[in-house]
């Protein structure tokens, strides 16, 4: 497993994000020392940069954004995301398909 993502007692996963708000399109950006950049093309101004984050992540994992809660960094680019319902197996095998590593 790497560094950024995190396994919890009850069986979810947090992942350390940092983000990039108002960025020309979303997507995964790389590794960004002990996190996992994620650009957003929404401004970083009324939690439309978090929303945007969220429904990116749900796209991009394939599950509901219902299994996706913003943790902390509500309002900072580094952000933790709990995630449910992904394996951690799973959800490492898709970061490592997407970095191509």
């Amino acid at each position: 497993m790497n560094g950024f993502v995190a396994k919890q007692g009850d069986g979810a996963l947090l992942l350390a994000l940092h983000i990039q708000p108002g960025a020309k399109k979303s997507g995964v950006a790389g590794r960004y020392g002990d996190a996992l950049k994620i650009c957003v093309s929404a401004p970083p101004a009324d939690g439309k940069a978090n929303t945007a984050l969220l429904d990116f992540l749900a796209d991009w994992l394939q599950i509901p954004k219902s299994a996706l809660r913003l943790k902390s960094g509500q309002t900072s680019r580094r952000k933790v995301v709990r995630v449910e319902g992904v394996g951690s197996e799973a959800l490492a095998r898709r970061i490592a398909e997407t970095l191509q590593e």
